[in-house]
């Protein structure tokens, strides 16, 4: 901590000295000196772990023998890891979709209600909470007990009450990995709501009250007026819920370890690296993994200059 504390001093030192003589040093040695370190440390911690990764993707299990693309062709071609892909593609698709839905809804229902600033922090609770804190409770929420056993999961003595048999949500496939889905989607909801209700509060006022006189309310202003308004926030909140949803791990990893048919690529990539120690497959999965983050990133930059374009 000490040697951190110095370091930090030393260098915000010799930067600010190089500034007040700026006049004496050209402008390439003041501009390098403000961005070399932040250049540096992003390629010992970004760059040169990516094309480590990728370079060990093509070796085996041990990195001493090379490859090629066995592990890519053995990631799309085995059936488990396929389940895998499924399962990556259900989460992508549906958790955006469902919380950004679920976000809106609220966002316009609650909007300039009595209740508001209640309802608006009981949804955005859950983003307080680790997503290991989420699937620890909810997994107690899931728990299950033998037909008869007293229930300790809240939803299966809900099915109790109503004289229906107690399930196993965690492990009855394929539906356990929707129930695992709600996870994600009960803590993306509250910042998508968040997002949504700002923006709906930021459309002006001239042009809703120009919507109400030429006859525009309920379900026609929203889909004519408020959504197309808040257009830009819409694509933000699904690309970075998309983003989100691609490197979950810590929701499956403490509900099911990806057992039952429930793994997705993050926890696969963990568990080919960590438990089967098998480098070579698992830093084809994290490349996989980064390539399909590549193309929501891209979009999302791309809106978010449009949207600076039109302001």
């Amino acid at each position: 901590m000490a040697v951190a504390i110095i370091l930090f001093v030393v260098v915000m030192g010799l930067i600010l000295l190089m500034v007040d003589r700026g006049r004496r040093l050209p402008t390439w040695v003041v501009t390098l000196a403000f961005v070399g370190p932040a250049v540096a440390f992003l390629g010992f911690g970004l760059v040169y772990p990516a094309v480590r990764t990728i370079y060990a993707s093509f070796f085996n299990r041990n990195g001493q023998e090379f490859i090629g693309l066995d592990n890519y062709v053995r990631a799309f071609t085995q059936s488990e890891f396929q389940i895998v892909l499924r399962n990556t593609a259900l989460w992508v698709i549906l958790v955006p979709l469902v919380a950004t839905l679920i976000g809106l809804v609220y966002a316009v229902v609650v909007d300039r209600t009595r209740f508001e600033r209640v309802a608006k922090t009981l949804v955005f609770l859950p983003m307080s909470i680790s997503m290991v804190g989420a699937g620890i409770i909810w997994r107690f929420m899931y728990e299950f007990r033998q037909e008869g056993a007293t229930q300790t999961g809240l939803l299966n003595q809900v099915l109790v009450w109503l004289g229906l048999q107690p399930k196993q949500f965690l492990m009855d496939t394929p539906e356990n990995t929707f129930f695992l889905i709600a996870v994600m989607v009960w803590i993306q909801a509250g910042f998508a709501m968040t997002i949504l209700a700002a923006a709906i509060r930021a459309i002006p006022d001239d042009i809703v009250e120009a919507a109400r006189l030429d006859g525009l309310t309920g379900i026609r202003m929203f889909r004519y007026i408020t959504v197309p308004s808040i257009r830009p926030a819409l694509v933000v909140v699904l690309t970075t819920i998309a983003m989100a949803t691609l490197k979950v791990f810590d929701i499956v990893r403490t509900m099911t370890a990806g057992n039952y048919q429930t793994s997705v690529v993050a926890n696969e990539f963990y568990t080919q690296s960590f438990r089967a120690r098998d480098a070579g497959f698992g830093a084809s999965l994290a490349v996989i993994l980064f390539i399909l983050v590549i193309p929501i990133v891209i979009y999302n930059v791309r809106q978010m200059r449009l949207a600076e374009e039109i302001r």
